[in-house]
C-alpha cells in the first residue's frame, strides 16, 4: 500500500462508516455529475461510482492515479485526471449542461484556495461537501460578534449557504493528523445581490475592514481605501467594527459606496 506523502498533506480516511456518511451528505441522484477532489485511495470514490451518473476525479499524486485507474477504470461513469486542482481549468472541465456536485477530503493547507476557486464557477455547481480542519469549518460558519467571524465567513456565506454537519475524530485517519476534522456542506447561491463595481467594492471593504479588525470602520475604510467617495453622504454607522456586521450589511454598504462614488 502506498505511503502518504507529507509534502501533499495526505491523511487518508480509513473509516468506512464516516466515508458513507460524507457521501450521503452530498445527496447524490443517478442523474448527478460529481467532481471529486483528491480521491486518494478511493475511500469515497467507491461509493460515488455506485451512486453518481457521472464521476470525475482529480488527483495530483501519480502513484495514486495508477492505483485508482486500476481499481475504477472500467466503470463507464468514471473519469480520472492527474492534475493539480488549483491549476485546473474548471471552465472546460465543468462544460456539460449538468450543475455539478463537488466532494473531497482535501489537504488542509489549500482548503481556502479550493473554495474560492469553486466560488468563481458557482453557476456550474449546486452543492459541495468537504471534510476540512475543524477550525476552518468553524470560521466558515461563524456568525457576527465572535472571534471566528472574519473574511472567510463573510465570503463563504456571501457565495453559499454554509452548513457544518459533523466532526470527525483524528483517529479515523492514517496517518493521524494533529487536528480534529469537520464535514461542511455548501449550497451555492446562483443569484448574487451584487455584481460588477458593487462586487469589487464589497470585496475591498471586507478585506480592508478585517485587515484591521480591531479598528472602527471609520479608520479601517475611510483612511485606507482608494475609493473616491464622499463618506459623509453615506448613511452608515462607521463607529462599528467589521466583526459586528452581517454579510447583508457589507452588501448594503458596498451598494451605497457605489452609488456615492465621485465621478471624475
Amino acid at each position: 500500500m502506498l505511503r502518504p506523502k507529507k509534502s501533499l498533506g495526505q491523511n487518508f480516511l480509513i473509516d468506512e462508516n464516516i466515508a458513507r456518511k460524507i457521501v450521503a451528505a452530498l445527496e447524490i441522484t443517478p442523474s448527478d455529475a460529481v467532481l471529486e477532489i483528491g480521491p486518494g485511495r478511493g475511500v469515497l470514490t467507491k461509493y460515488l461510482v455506485e451512486s453518481a451518473g457521472k464521476l470525475l476525479a482529480v488527483e495530483i499524486d501519480r502513484a495514486l492515479v495508477a492505483q485508482l485507474s486500476e481499481r475504477f477504470g472500467e466503470a463507464e461513469n468514471f473519469r480520472l485526471l492527474n492534475e493539480d486542482v488549483l491549476k485546473l481549468d474548471l471552465t472546460s472541465v465543468l462544460n456539460s449542461r449538468h450543475r455539478w456536485k463537488v466532494i473531497g477530503n482535501v489537504p488542509y493547507h489549500i482548503t481556502s484556495q479550493i473554495f474560492f476557486k469553486l466560488f468563481e464557477h458557482r453557476e456550474k455547481i449546486s452543492t459541495a461537501v468537504f471534510m476540512i480542519q475543524r477550525e476552518v469549518a468553524d470560521r466558515m460558519a461563524a456568525a457576527p460578534n465572535c472571534k471566528d467571524y472574519g473574511i472567510l465567513a463573510v465570503f463563504c456565506q456571501f457565495y453559499a449557504e454554509v452548513e457544518k454537519l459533523f466532526h470527525v475524530s483524528r483517529h479515523v485517519f492514517a496517518p493521524k493528523p494533529d487536528v480534529t476534522s469537520a464535514v461542511i456542506r455548501l449550497k451555492m447561491r446562483q443569484h448574487l445581490p451584487i455584481a460588477g463595481t458593487e462586487l469589487k467594492i464589497f470585496t475591498e471593504i471586507v478585506k480592508r475592514g478585517f485587515g484591521q479588525r480591531r479598528k472602527m470602520l471609520r479608520n479601517s475604510l475611510q483612511k485606507t481605501t482608494d475609493l473616491s467617495v464622499d463618506w459623509d453622504k453615506i448613511d452608515f454607522n462607521f463607529e462599528r467594527r467589521p466583526e459586528q456586521l452581517r454579510v447583508e450589511e457589507f452588501v448594503a454598504l458596498a451598494q451605497q459606496i457605489a452609488q456615492k462614488q465621485i465621478r471624475s
